[in-house]
């Protein structure tokens, strides 16, 4: 028998050795399989904290993940090492009847995985496991192999230093696997591979037993449809890992220059792909979960903001700015712009707060504005309130480095508070603001008293007529403005032209004229000269540009200047303001196209007469409406794709809804 043993092992000798397949064991019955595994499922409803023992069980593995070579240098400590210590710190050890569960599924693991069908064996440790929910039988079951696996390491990375570890890595043949580590990596990169799968799917399972049941039911799709499949999960979970201790059992226990193990590395590799096929099925399922769930908190934070509100008075403003402003995170979500300063809500108690709303797009003329007048409101003692950058940012959009630097470039502007990042503002509270708020890309100054109440939803236009005057900016305080002050040409080119106000002193007609078609400006100019001279009346035009087409006004501004055309505002700044005072004007004003308005002068003998009788301004407004027919083709082109464009746009011809088109344009001016 000994001279027999001998030549077993003589080089050159193949030894063939019988094993069971358990290839066609992976291509069982799905269903009939599942029917004998939920059989195995008898929960006492008795929940078991197993966070603890996964985080050790992972940092067990992450350990043995590094690689074989790694565990033999030495080198085995892994990145997450100290936080799992940090973790661990707190967990006061396994229950001892868990920690009795968990041995004894270590024990099928290593006694019984030397032979026999996986299948079999997986159902035998399903049914050690049948009190317990789906995901704890996982967690138990990966803690178990763990062990083993740990333990075999462990013994591998001290047995040449420690005298009772080398002779357990004698008995166990640990040392075979040392001396042999060069040939072995491949087999155990492969397990590694597959336990890793196990691992990351237990994770994923385990996500789903801390999904807030408020937000999402068990039997609610799509959580209802993950946990249908979760079983399916467990089950391959634990299999691998009886097919994984196979194959170290089998590691141990052969010549392994003499034995073929392809078979067995074949199902493992199938085993990973499965998990990872599983593990993508599941993923989906958590993401919208996750989803369902983010659409209903979101969804319960907004009628929170319409019920708070909605509620009032409240005793300070307070309550309000901790809903507008997300600090879980951060405790000082306020920033001054200029001197990168940082404070709480707290610094806006008893404050009147206009909340500037806007996106990164604001113009440096509104900046300049807006500094002038709250610059001087710091110098006056009652004007007591405090403006906030609340920037709006579409959170799909890709955040990169160059909205960094405009969002920074921005709040460098800024002597008032600021968000300290954009993401301090929840969706639901953008979503508020667009759609209680009426916010669509346009600056809007929402003013807030004291305690928190709405006064206006937009103070920015009497703001920019009034400055600090308009304080409180309040509806009432607007409205005794408005009785002290008549809607004038005076109103809109105070401090902007002193020669349009001598004009106006000296009883002339004002003519303002803007656009960007230099032709249609000279004919229109002709005309116009023309059309005064025979309706005996002193005119003087101006040219007031166009609203946010800086470069291209300055152009033009020189070509009137140089052809005489009319006079012009060379600081086109003014040209900002004017516009700005103009579209901050509640009073109806009467427009016309660029084309019907030279029409319309071009056919002045046809109304000469009304001008001598009612008035030239009157009558002109008389015949363009009557030169209104149900026949016409406008269009509106709005710049930009991002969301911000209105669903529905108002005909200025025929008051009805326009239809909507899409435009590609490319202009090098």
């Amino acid at each position: 028998m000994e001279k027999l043993m001998a030549n077993a092992f003589q080089p050159g000798w193949i030894k063939k050795i019988t094993r069971p397949n358990h290839r066609n064991a992976l291509i069982l019955d799905d269903s009939a399989m599942m029917l004998e595994v939920e059989a195995t499922h008898a929960p006492n409803g008795y929940l078991v904290d197993v966070d603890p023992i996964l985080l050790v069980a992972e940092a067990i593995l992450n350990c043995i993940f590094l690689g074989i070579d790694r565990i033999i240098n030495g080198s085995h400590q892994h990145e997450n090492m100290l936080d799992e210590k940090d973790a661990l710190l707190n967990y006061d050890g396994i229950h001892g009847e868990l920690a009795f569960v968990i041995q004894k599924v270590s024990c099928e693991l290593s006694c019984k995985c030397s032979g026999g069908n996986v299948h079999t064996i997986t159902v035998a440790i399903l049914n050690n496991l049948s009190s317990y929910t789906w995901d704890a039988k996982a967690v138990i079951s990966m803690a178990s192999f763990a062990v083993n696996y740990g333990e075999l390491w462990l013994v591998a990375l001290v047995f040449e230093t420690n005298p009772l570890a080398k002779s357990v890595a004698y008995l166990k043949q640990v040392s075979d696997i040392i001396d042999q580590s060069s040939s072995l990596k491949s087999e155990f990169d492969t397990i590694n591979d597959l336990v890793k799968a196990a691992l990351n799917l237990t994770k994923c399972i385990s996500e789903f037993r801390e999904l807030p049941s408020e937000y999402i039911s068990d039997d609610e799709p799509p959580k209802s449809i993950a946990l249908a499949y979760i079983p399916t999960a467990v089950y391959w979970i634990i299999r691998s890992l009886v097919a994984s201790g196979s194959h170290i059992t089998s590691l141990l226990g052969q010549n392994h220059e003499l034995i073929t193990l392809a078979e067995e590395t074949w199902e493992l590799s199938s085993l990973a792909s499965k998990l990872s096929s599983i593990h993508d099925n599941l993923k989906t399922q958590l993401a919208l979960c996750n989803q369902h769930i983010d659409e209903r908190k979101h969804e319960e934070y907004f009628h929170k903001l319409v019920r708070l509100f909605e509620t009032t008075p409240h005793i300070d403003n307070q309550k309000i700015f901790t809903h507008l402003i997300y600090l879980e995170d951060d405790p000082l979500p306020l920033e001054v712009g200029t001197t990168k300063s940082r404070v709480g809500v707290d610094a806006l108690r008893g404050k009147t707060v206009l909340l500037l709303i806007t996106d990164l797009d604001i113009s440096s003329d509104e900046l300049r504005l807006l500094d002038h007048i709250y610059q001087q409101s710091r110098n006056k003692l009652e004007f007591q309130y405090e403006i906030v950058w609340l920037p709006i940012v579409d959170r799909p959009m890709s955040w990169n480095e160059g909205h960094t630097l405009k969002f920074h470039e921005l709040q460098s502007k800024m002597p008032w508070y600021t968000l300290h990042h954009p993401n301090l503002l929840e969706l639901a509270v953008a979503r508020y603001i667009k759609e209680v708020w009426h916010y669509v890309k346009k600056p809007i100054l929402v003013a807030l008293d004291p305690q928190g109440k709405v006064v206006s939803q937009n103070a920015l236009h009497i703001v920019w007529i009034w400055g600090n005057l308009a304080y409180d900016f309040t509806s009432m305080k607007e409205e005794a403005l408005w009785r002290k002050e008549t809607w004038t040409l005076r109103l809109l080119v105070d401090g902007i032209d002193r020669f349009i106000l001598d004009s106006i002193e000296a009883d002339k007609y004002i003519c303002l004229y803007g656009g960007d078609d230099i032709e249609w400006i000279r004919r229109f100019t002709t005309i116009a000269k023309d059309v005064a001279i025979a309706a005996d009346i002193r005119l003087e035009m101006v040219y007031v540009g166009k609203n946010g087409s800086r470069e291209k006004v300055q152009r033009i501004n020189e070509i009137i200047s140089e052809k005489n055309y009319s006079r012009c505002w060379t600081d086109i700044t003014s040209v900002w303001d004017f516009w700005t005072r103009l579209e901050s004007s509640s009073t109806q004003i009467a427009r016309a196209r660029g084309d019907m308005l030279l029409t319309s002068l071009e056919d002045f003998s046809s109304w000469e007469g009304e001008a001598k009788q009612k008035g030239f301004v009157p009558a002109l407004i008389d015949y363009l409406q009557r030169r209104h027919t149900t026949e016409h083709c406008n269009r509106l082109i709005l710049p930009g794709i991002d969301g911000d464009i209105p669903e529905m746009v108002v005909c200025t011809e025929c008051h009805k809804p326009m239809e909507k088109f899409y435009m590609y344009s490319c202009c090098d001016e």
